[in-house]
């Protein structure tokens, strides 16, 4: 189950925070409804809760905090927003990819498609899906892991009435395994149809904590509202005609002076206050999602009696027991019977399947849908709470004692044996009788690994082509610019081979490796993959290091192709003598693989740091235009002795002889690094990397 304790957003400048103090719970086996207009926390809400935005307050998932977990995408799938994946990414391989982070067998790819009914899209490109495609898609890298808990911001938002009963259907197949579902809704409608309980949010604040038939009583029946100083007296009169009568009518205070008469008129409630001498400021009809307040004040069902919320804690009564709360007696002929809920009998659609089976994260289970209202009104727009799934392991009570939608005792319901996979239950059949069942649970979890961050950074960098244009493009303008540099002469061959003019800053192989190294970082900002793990990048070592090797191996492949492609060009139209090797071409290649592999490295950092592609790659081109000569000034300061020196006295320094000429190597990179662009490559990457690990420890919750 989901806890959430005090949930408050920072608060920026003068303005309120956006959620102040929301503190509510989701139950496991049960849908949960987040409600609210646009702009009364609901997204602020579900960030907080899951780690992604700073603020106060705690959210304890199956009781523990989500840094807490080793694991979170097994934990909580998420959906917020659109598809979280670049456009010119397959489904499929979106999908590959987030089960290497996940850590979760390759075939569950297929699984899920398979689940969601995308089988037949599996090689289509993100950005061609429609609306519904990209929910369904959304969804399905939300069940990947298959966690026990699934946290959705507006899943079925601008979508039709058939992809969004399909979305709901799949949310309640996953409680009824005993799942935790908590989505938001700016719809009341769809939070009584689609959830079990409904928490709604005004203004950053918990307006209203209702189960379904309460919140569909209060909020989305036909009602009659009445404005009097002189309240309390008309609401005793208008029970007492009520009784005489033998009429149901239900009356909720809203307010000092306010009241909700359902299953009354606008003329009789006038002669009533008229008969009596009651003062009356306002008489109108209303219909829907009542605005603000609504459900919150107790509900006067009998004189004397009052069953209903508190008008401040909006809390349900308990039962006797301590539990749910109690149904309202209404048995008498003369009772003024409050409506239990707004829903039609559950139909054959929303039969029971009997295949179902308990979730294998825990054994809940939810009750059946309650009866519908004896009075309620037949031409309202009544709303189903459809694709509720009863266990089949016992016999249902369809009293209205049992119509609370609380979980049934984990000791009542079936265990799967050990060791035998549980065959998952089948999902609800929509109108064209296509059953869409959930995927099947993950029997096999790969073990903690360092390679699992290597495989996901392999299929993301390989998934688009992307990084084979940008290297095609660095090579192609590599051997047009050892071509044009041969042919205009005076260029040392050491730069005619790595096709660097001294008019430019860098070659342009080292801009190619740095804007692959920016890529890797700054596409999944631009497009989030792992949502789940607490942001759209988890900063962890075990994934900048995978990031750094996986950039590294590019910038070397880079170089090498690069050089090997102008000497072969360069021969073919100059003969031998402008392609040949060097003298020196161990510190030669040296220094310029260890350039190209830092450039490559300043890219993924920065845009690590500065969350962009753009500013990673801005990184790149700074070192040689402002830093390098920011380094000659301090070097050939007064104060600071010259740097020509220093592989010598490092000599000295070890008076020791180094095994295999060791010392040599020693020297070399030391020479490398005494130079204004290695030195100044050097520093960059350095700052860069303490700034990452410095944003690393902040970002982790205290």
């Amino acid at each position: 189950m989901i806890e959430a304790f005090g949930l408050t957003s920072n608060p920026r400048k003068e303005l309120p925070p956006a959620v102040d103090d929301v503190s509510f719970e989701a139950r496991a086996g049960r849908v949960t409804a987040l409600l609210g207009a646009p702009g009364a926390g609901k997204t602020t809400a579900l960030r907080l809760m899951l780690e992604l935005q700073r603020g106060r307050g705690l959210t304890h998932f199956r009781g523990r905090p989500l840094h807490r977990i080793a694991h979170p995408v097994r934990e909580v799938g998420v959906l917020l927003g659109d598809v979280p994946g670049h456009p010119a990414r397959t489904v499929r391989g979106h999908l590959r990819m987030l089960c290497a982070a996940a850590g979760v067998p390759v075939r569950r790819a297929d699984e899920v498609l398979e689940a969601v009914g995308l089988m037949s899209l599996r090689d289509e490109r993100l950005g061609t899906l429609s609306r519904g495609m990209d929910r369904r898609l959304g969804l399905a890298c939300a069940l990947l892991a298959d966690p026990h808990t699934l946290v959705l911001d507006d899943p079925a938002g601008a979508l039709s009435a058939r992809e969004a009963a399909w979305v709901h259907t799949m949310l309640r197949a996953h409680a009824s395994q005993g799942g935790t579902v908590l989505f938001s809704t700016a719809d009341p409608k769809e939070a009584a149809r689609a959830a079990d309980h409904v928490v709604t949010l005004e203004q950053g604040r918990v307006v209203a904590d209702q189960e379904a038939p309460d919140f569909s009583r209060t909020r989305l029946r036909p009602r009659v509202v009445v404005r009097t100083p002189y309240a309390a007296r008309l609401a005793t009169v208008l029970t007492k005609e009520a009784r005489a009568a033998r009429r149901s009518v239900e009356i909720v205070r809203e307010g000092g002076n306010r009241l909700a008469v359902y299953g009354g008129t606008c003329a009789d409630i006038g002669d009533t206050a008229f008969r009596h001498g009651i003062l009356v400021h306002q008489l109108a009809d209303e219909y829907g999602d009542m605005g603000p307040g609504a459900g919150v004040i107790p509900v006067v069902s009998r004189p004397g009696s009052t069953h209903g919320r508190g008008a401040d804690t909006g809390s349900v009564p308990p039962s006797r027991d301590g539990g749910l709360p109690e149904p309202v007696d209404a048995s008498g002929p003369a009772g003024v019977r409050p409506a239990t809920a707004g829903a039609p009998p559950v139909t054959d659609a929303d039969a029971p399947s009997p295949h179902t089976h308990t979730h294998p994260h825990t054994d809940t289970l939810t009750d059946p849908d309650p009866e519908p209202t004896p009075g309620a009104d037949p031409g309202a727009d009544t709303v189903t709470h459809a694709d509720a799934v009863p266990p089949t392991s016992a016999a249902v009570d369809l009293s209205p004692a049992a119509s609370q939608h609380s979980p049934a005792p984990a000791a009542s319901q079936p265990r799967p044996a050990p060791g035998r996979p549980v065959r998952p239950a089948p999902a609800r059949t929509l109108a064209t009788g296509a059953a869409s069942p959930l995927p099947p649970p993950v029997s096999v979890r790969s073990a903690p690994s360092p390679l699992r961050p290597l495989r996901y950074e392999f299929r993301r960098a390989a998934g688009i082509r992307t990084g084979f244009v940008t290297i095609a493009v660095a090579l192609l303008v590599s051997v047009v610019t050892a071509v044009i540099l041969a042919r205009v002469g005076h260029t040392p061959q050491p730069q005619l081979l790595a096709a660097w003019p001294q008019e430019l800053p860098l070659p342009p192989a080292a801009l190619g490796a740095g804007l692959l190294g920016a890529l890797a970082s700054g596409d999944e900002f631009r497009h989030p993959a792992l949502a789940a793990d607490r942001g759209a990048v988890p900063r962890r070592l075990g994934l900048l290091v995978a990031k750094l090797l996986v950039s590294a191996v590019t910038a070397l492949v880079l170089a090498a192709l690069t050089v090997g492609g102008n000497a072969a060009v360069l021969h073919l139209f100059y003969g031998p003598e402008l392609a040949g090797v060097p003298a020196d071409w161990p510190a030669l290649g040296a220094g310029w693989l260890a350039l190209v592999v830092g450039c490559g490295w300043a890219g993924v950092l920065a845009a690590g740091v500065f969350r962009s592609t753009t500013a990673g790659l801005a990184a790149v081109v700074a070192v040689p235009v402002l830093v390098v000569p920011l380094v000659q000034k301090v070097w050939d300061g007064p104060s600071v002795r010259t740097a020509a020196g220093l592989p010598m006295r490092t000599r000295e320094l070890f008076l020791t002889t180094w095994p295999f000429g060791g010392e040599r190597y020693v020297a070399e990179v030391l020479r490398m690094i005494a130079q204004p662009v290695g030195s100044a490559l050097a520093l960059s990457v350095t700052a860069l990397l303490c700034a990452y690990l410095l944003m690393t420890l902040r970002s982790r919750p205290q």
